[in-house]
């Protein structure tokens, strides 16, 4: 009896044994790790997802500030279109250096080797008339007036763009050029109804005048020069800078100096435009490229330009997510030249490279593509 006791004693008061406790212990583990690694895998499903929406985001508000100033580009510069093209010099004080740049609404600047592209935009930002005003008289670098037909809508400080007769600055370019310079209003010499005075000074040097005078007439059946009213002209550029964001530079109309590029939207990682252009005069775009037009004539062509925007994610994969560069869809309607393209399902595409980036295979890709039409030029066309 005593000897039952015992062992029923033993068996009521007895705990795990050291096998057991390790089983519970190496089960405990896997649990947690299996757990660990679920949590792992969503989080950085959920990083990935952030991360993608984040340049979706960034791409889309990029392409849209673009396009809004492309859609803008132009306005009361190119109101004539025999304008268009014609070299622009211009300089702010009499130590200043001199600043040239084409009187056209959009410049493209190509990129090396698939590098990214920079576009300049070009357009007058003024409360009075965007018409071209004839000039009256011959005009000379030593005078200190110009006489129009009307200097309606001119404000002193507003700056101004002369433009000789087509003829000229195409076939001479050498003698030969478009000018700007500062409307100025004093009690010496006032601006009048026909008269928008050039007082020297900040803008206006008689130095980058042609030798030749400005040509001048009260005959509208007469070849004659034309000022173009820009106000506080507006000529910025948008590029990619290299800590890959979207940038703008604009040069400042107070005393004609680039300030520091303001950083837009960030992994934005290439930029690449194309002249669309009409060749035959249907208005409708036959042929997409990056030449550079020389002429007027060629100019007068470029009625759009075609815009290719790629926003990296933010979030680096451990494992290789893009095997080959980011592509450029652009279809087979129009004629594609300048950069390399491939077949692509049945249509055409450009492979986007990102430069300087060694591990950009860990990245994921977003590319943004429009057309956007040149509203002022077809409207003047």
């Amino acid at each position: 009896m005593r000897n039952i006791y015992r062992t029923n004693l033993r068996l009521a008061y007895g705990g795990f044994t050291l096998i057991e406790l390790m089983v519970g212990l190496v089960l405990g583990m896997v649990t947690v790790l299996l757990i660990s690694q679920v949590l792992a895998v969503s989080e950085g499903k959920s990083r990935t997802v952030a991360s993608g929406s984040s340049a979706q985001v960034n791409g889309a508000l990029a392409m849209f500030t673009l396009q809004r100033d492309i859609q803008h580009a132009g306005y009361g510069a190119i109101s004539s279109p025999d304008a268009t093209g014609c070299s622009v010099k211009a300089k702010y004080g009499a130590s200043g250096a001199q600043i040239t740049f084409p009187l056209v609404p959009v410049a493209i600047d190509n990129g090396a080797d698939g590098a990214a592209d920079a576009i300049t935009i070009l357009q007058a930002n003024t409360t009075g008339s965007s018409a071209p005003i004839p000039v009256t008289s011959n005009h000379a670098a030593s005078d200190s007036s110009f006489f129009v037909e009307s200097s309606l809508g001119v404000q002193a400080g507003d700056l101004m763009i002369v433009v000789p007769p087509s003829l000229l600055w195409e076939t001479d370019s050498a003698n030969w050029w478009c000018t700007m310079f500062s409307a100025t209003d004093d009690s010496t010499t006032p601006l009048s109804k026909t008269r928008i005075p050039q007082a020297a000074g900040n803008w206006n040097q008689s130095s980058i005048m042609p030798a030749g005078q400005y040509v001048g007439s009260s005959l509208a059946t007469q070849p004659r020069s034309y000022l173009l009213n820009m106000g506080n002209m507006v000529l910025r550029t948008y590029s990619i800078n290299a800590g890959s964001n979207l940038q703008m530079t604009e040069r400042s109309t107070a005393d004609g100096s680039v300030g520091a590029g303001q950083e837009l939207f960030s992994n934005v990682v290439n930029l690449q435009a194309l002249y669309g252009k009409d060749t035959d005069g249907d208005g409708v775009v036959d042929a997409f490229n990056d030449t550079t037009p020389t002429t007027n004539a060629e100019w007068q062509q470029v009625v759009a330009v075609r815009i290719a925007i790629v926003a990296r994610s933010t979030q680096f994969e451990k494992e290789e997510v893009t095997q080959s560069a980011p592509a450029w869809d652009v279809g087979t309607a129009a004629t594609v030249s300048g950069p390399t393209t491939y077949d692509c399902n049945g249509s055409k595409c450009i492979a986007l490279t990102v430069i300087g980036d060694a591990d950009w295979k860990h990245y994921r890709y977003k590319v943004y593509d429009t057309i956007v039409p040149l509203r002022n030029v077809l409207w003047n066309s």
